[in-house]
This record gives C-alpha cells, structure tokens and sequence, in this order.
C-alpha cells in the first residue's frame, strides 16, 4: 500500500516564503551596529535554528557583551520593518495552499521563527484562513534540529506523526522532522543550500513545490 499524509506541516522561512533574505539584511543590520558581519558560508550554519539558539550563537562567535534579550528585540524588530516588503512566496507556495485547503487537508505551520514574525508573514501572505493552525518553536522547550515544534503541530492537528508529512528547506529543519517520525520533503532553498545537504537526512529531495504538489496529486492526496 501507498503511504499518503493525513496531514501536512510547512516550515515558513525559506521553504514557502524567501524570507531567508529578509532575515540576513535584519542580521546584518544588528551586527554592523557592533562592527561585526559574517564571513562568507558562515551564516548557512545557522538556518532553521531558533532565535534563541542562534543569538547564543552569535554572542560567542563574534564575543558579543549585549544580553540575549537586547539582541533578539532588535533583530525581530528589523525583521518586521522589512515584512511589509520584501519577502514574497517561493515558487508553487500558493498553488500548494490552494490544493490543500481544497481538499481540507489537516495542515499547519512549524516554524523557528517567533510568533510575532510568523504571524506578520502569514497576514502579510492573506494565508490567515489556508493555515489556520500556526505554531513557534518558541512555544515548546527545544528548536529545530529538535522535533520539539513539529510533535506540537502534529499533536494540535489531532495526527499521529506518522501520518504527518513535513515539508523542509533547510538540512536543521529536516532533522526535526525525521526526528518526529515524520515524512520529510525537502526543497532546498538554492539561496543557501542544495540537494547535497540533504544526503543521509532525507531521501525525498525537491526541485520546487510545483514538483511537490505533483507527488500530492500522484498519491492521491
């Protein structure tokens, strides 16, 4: 027999908006304040990683004095001043929405981004209704490469993990997914990683959500 989801869990940054730029420029920002920046292929070490876990990070790395809590005031800040116009959705995103919300699939969001950031994007979207279940590794104890997020969305859903497809753009992200049991599809973000990432975390790797949205419909979903 087939296996096919009884319901499906997006990430958000990088896998149905590109984000990830919005991102960068906010971290950029806050660290040239402190005469700080990254050096090349550093910052892809942190993609998928919580706020809080990433700025533990940083704070070591580049011997930062700012407490956690200054830094992540600021980065989100910067984040939301460039919501209203920079990130649009990556390439299938709607058409993907569409067909499941069609067919009333059970769906959600499980993001490392922070609430108020998550909710920004989706309103910005007009994705309130398509993903009416939205929830923040800020919520549960641990972020992503752990499962935390994605066994909190399946259990909100009412769907044994098992029975949950997770859709990734990031290897961290994956992790969590795999980690929670799940089916993970990965369509790397080309902005910051490939195929070759994946190797040994998923065996389901793709081009775009045009292709994912096509196995959706192969399967019978």
């Amino acid at each position: 027999m087939t296996w096919k989801p009884r319901a499906i869990i997006f990430d958000m940054d990088g896998l149905l908006v590109d984000s990830e730029d919005t991102w960068e420029m906010a971290e950029n920002t806050v660290l040239a304040v402190r005469g700080r920046r990254y050096s090349p292929g550093e910052r892809h070490k942190l993609l998928g990683l919580r706020v809080d876990e990433f700025l533990a990070r940083w704070i070591e790395q580049f011997q930062l004095d700012d407490a956690p809590d200054v830094l992540r005031r600021e980065l989100i800040a910067e984040v939301l001043k460039l919501v209203p116009h920079h990130p649009r959705p990556q390439p299938g995103a709607p058409e993907i929405l569409a067909y499941v919300a069609q067919r009333r699939l059970p769906r959600a969001i499980a993001s490392a981004s922070p609430p108020e950031v998550i909710e920004a994007i989706v309103s910005g979207q007009g994705w309130q209704e398509t993903l009416p279940l939205r929830v923040s590794a800020d919520s549960v104890p641990r972020g992503k490469p752990a499962p935390d997020v994605y066994l909190e969305a399946a259990r909100q859903l009412g769907v044994a993990p098992a029975d949950c497809l997770a859709l990734e753009d990031s290897p961290n992200g994956a992790r969590a997914a795999v980690a929670a049991g799940m089916v993970c599809f990965a369509v790397p973000d080309l902005a910051h990683t490939d195929q070759r990432a994946f190797h040994g975390i998923t065996r389901h790797v793709f081009d775009s959500l045009h292709d994912v949205l096509a196995r959706l419909q192969a399967l019978g979903v």
